[in-house]
């Protein structure tokens, strides 16, 4: 019963459009902060260096991926570590049981961090940012990553390669995942261009002020 459907990636454009008229359909995707510098002591207090770790923030959830990841990041002897950020509870959740199983010694779950400044420092002194939602449109953690000047390994999918772009590497299955990490952690100057091309994507695409200024647009043009 809308009279203007706002879709926040291209892909979930084209499904409103099985069902509504495309003229009565904008795509906006989300937004988030630049992030230019980041306190190092935020990620010393985890016994982290910038630069010497991976990073993946998400709910660890199957749809996520996260166990293919561990498993891929697992399976060879890394002189980086693994940081996981979400509610983790192996003890009550058999499929974050499996996922702990599954790590090697440089696996750390840090749990929920709920704190911004934190989260950020974490995403800007990674050496990696590894994305493995499978599902959804615009992914807020995959924005933000982006805003930090990530390199980022995603997985092989319409939405995250919309939104990473050409920039971004992809993987689509755990030995996929596997290869190209042993190739990524070996290839720094391939990780800094990675990230660099991610920030670009992101100033042009996903800067707050452009994305309420369509919506400002859009507001104006129904009040007309």
């Amino acid at each position: 019963i809308g009279n203007h459907l706002i879709a926040d990636h291209p892909e979930i454009a084209k499904h409103l459009a099985t069902r509504r008229s495309i003229n009565s359909i904008t795509m906006i995707p989300y937004g988030a902060d630049l992030v230019e510098s980041a306190n190092v002591d935020l990620i010393r207090n985890f016994e982290l260096e910038p630069k010497q770790f991976l990073l993946c923030v998400a709910r660890i959830e199957p749809e996520n991926s996260i166990l293919e990841i561990v498993r891929a990041f697992s399976s060879e002897v890394r002189n980086q570590k693994l940081v996981i950020v979400g509610a983790f509870n192996p003890k009550s959740n058999n499929y974050h049981a499996k996922i702990h199983e599954a790590a090697g010694e440089h696996v750390v779950f840090l749990g929920a961090i709920y704190e911004k400044e934190t989260v950020e420092s974490l995403r800007f002194h990674c050496s990696l940012y590894v994305h493995g939602h499978t599902v959804g449109g615009t992914n807020p953690t995959l924005v933000e990553a982006m805003g930090a000047g990530c390199a980022i390994l995603a997985h092989d999918n319409p939405f995250n390669r919309w939104v990473a772009g050409d920039h971004a590497i992809f993987f689509h299955d755990e030995k996929k995942c596997q290869r190209l990490l042993n190739h990524l952690l070996e290839d720094h100057d391939s990780l800094t261009q990675m990230g660099k091309g991610e920030t670009e994507r992101f100033l042009e695409f996903f800067r707050w002020t452009m994305i309420l200024e369509q919506y400002e647009h859009i507001i104006a043009s129904m009040n007309d």
